[in-house]
C-alpha cells in the first residue's frame, strides 16, 4: 500500500515541476524583463567610448557621449564634408540634445572613467534628463555637479571602492589613460597633466579646452544578472589592479595609442584569464555624425581584433556597431542581435 500511494505524489511532484517550467517560459515570453533578470545582458556601442548595459531592468551608462563635436580629435582630422559647425578650443562645448534624446530613454547610473571632453560633456544633461546616479572621480562630479547635477545625484570614488546597488555591483578599478604625448594631432589639443582636477568651483559655460582636463582615469568590474563586465576607458590599464579578474566580457580601449604600451593586448588577455569575449571600445571615428560610414575606422581596429585572436584563441572578440544590443547569457554562449 505504501508503495502504491507514493506513486500519485511523484505524479503530482512532476506535474508541478513541468508546471513550474512552462510558467517560466510563459513568463520570459511575456515579461522580457523577467527573462532578463534571470541571467542576461545587453550592451549596446553608443560610440566613442560610450555604452548602454541593461538586463530589462537597470540601466547602466559608461562615458556616454552622442554629441560627436566636429573638431579634430588625436587620431582623426575633421570631415571635409560634414556640414556641421566646427568647434575649436575656445567654442563653448554644446550637447545635441535631438541626438541624445534619439538614443537615451532612461538610465540609473551613469559611470564615468575620465573628465576628458569626450567622456564626460553629455553626462550633465543626461543625469538631469533621467535622473541617473553619476558616479566618477572628484573631478568629473565637480564637472556634473557645475552643470547642475544635484548633490543627491553625485558619487565621488576613487578606486579601490566595492559599491553594492542592490541590483548590481560595481568595482571601481584605479586605471591610466593612454599615452599621447607622440599622436598626431597632439599639437591642437596640448593635454594638461594627468593629475589636474576639474575646478571645484567652476562655473559654465565651458569651452573646449576646459575638458581637457583628464582628472584621474577608473575602470569599473560591472556585475549584473550572473554576467560581469569589466569596462577601460581609455587604451592603458594597471595590470597589478586587473590581474586575477575573470569578466565575462571585456570592453577594451582599442585606438592607435594602444601601441605605446608593452605588450598591451597579450599582457591583459592573460592577466583577465583569456575571457570569453571581448569588445573593442574607443576605436571609432567620434568627430563624425552617426550616419557617416565607419568603414576607416573598421579596417584600423583590425588590427586590435588580430591582437586578441593571436593572444586568446578561444576569445570571441567582435567589432560593435552602433545601438545594436549584443546579448550576453550567464551561461557559455552569446549572440549578437539587432
Amino acid at each position: 500500500m505504501t508503495e502504491r500511494k507514493a506513486k500519485p505524489r511523484e505524479s503530482r511532484g512532476m506535474k508541478n515541476y513541468f508546471l513550474d517550467v512552462i510558467l517560466c517560459l510563459l513568463a520570459g515570453a511575456m515579461f522580457p524583463g523577467y527573462a532578463h533578470a534571470q541571467g542576461e545582458v545587453r550592451l549596446s556601442y553608443l560610440g566613442t567610448a560610450g555604452w548602454e548595459i541593461t538586463n530589462g531592468k537597470t540601466v547602466i551608462l559608461v562615458d556616454p557621449y552622442l554629441s560627436r563635436l566636429k573638431m579634430i580629435t588625436p587620431d582623426d582630422p575633421v570631415l571635409a564634408g560634414d556640414p556641421r559647425r566646427t568647434f575649436t578650443l575656445d567654442d563653448v562645448v554644446v550637447s545635441d540634445k535631438a541626438v541624445i534624446d534619439a538614443h537615451i530613454k532612461r538610465a540609473d547610473f551613469i559611470l564615468l572613467t575620465h573628465t576628458h571632453i569626450d567622456h564626460v560633456m553629455d553626462t550633465p544633461y543626461i543625469a538631469r534628463k533621467t535622473g541617473a546616479l553619476v558616479i566618477g572621480t572628484e573631478s568629473t562630479i565637480n564637472f556634473a555637479r557645475a552643470n547642475g547635477v544635484p548633490e543627491s545625484q553625485s558619487m565621488i570614488v576613487q578606486g579601490g571602492d566595492d559599491l553594492q546597488f542592490g541590483v548590481f555591483s560595481v568595482r571601481v578599478i584605479p586605471s591610466l589613460h593612454a599615452i599621447m604625448r607622440h599622436n598626431p594631432n597632439t599639437s591642437h589639443f596640448p593635454m594638461p597633466p594627468p593629475s589636474t582636477i576639474f575646478p571645484v568651483d567652476a562655473k559654465p559655460p565651458f569651452r573646449v579646452r576646459d575638458l581637457l582636463i583628464e582628472g584621474g582615469t577608473l575602470a569599473y568590474l560591472i556585475r549584473l544578472s550572473g554576467v560581469q563586465v569589466l569596462v577601460f576607458g581609455s587604451m592603458n590599464y594597471i595590470e597589478r589592479e586587473v590581474d586575477g579578474l575573470r569578466p565575462d566580457v571585456a570592453i577594451v580601449g582599442a585606438l592607435t595609442p594602444r601601441r605605446e604600451i608593452y605588450r598591451y593586448t597579450p599582457r591583459l588577455m592573460r592577466a583577465l584569464g583569456y575571457p570569453r569575449l571581448v569588445l573593442p571600445t574607443h576605436w571609432d571615428r567620434f568627430n563624425v555624425p552617426y550616419s557617416t560610414s565607419q568603414e576607416p575606422a573598421i579596417e584600423r581596429v583590425q588590427s586590435f581584433v588580430a591582437e586578441v585572436k593571436a593572444a586568446s584563441p578561444k576569445t570571441q572578440v567582435m567589432v560593435p556597431k552602433y545601438f545594436e544590443p549584443i546579448v550576453v547569457k550567464a551561461q557559455d554562449h552569446t549572440e549578437h542581435r539587432k
